[in-house]
């Protein structure tokens, strides 16, 4: 399984929505357990990486550096 290239401020659009209706997160933290906050109401969570990655449907990266 490849790993998906991750960084903060990387916004990620998810499969599934969050309760509030919004599909976009904004990552705040990576490792083993990365840490986002939803752009629609701001609640933030802390997810296992292998199960986020599963959920991700598109990352959409902040800065101009290239990721590998």
């Amino acid at each position: 399984m490849k790993i998906i290239p991750i960084c903060v401020g990387d916004i990620l659009e998810l499969k599934k929505s969050h309760p509030c209706g919004e599909k976009r997160f904004r990552v705040l933290r990576t490792g083993s357990e990365v840490h986002i906050s939803c752009l629609g109401c701001g609640h933030d969570m802390t997810l296992e990486r292998i199960k986020l990655e599963k959920a991700i449907k598109s990352v959409t990266h902040t800065d101009s550096t290239p990721h590998t």
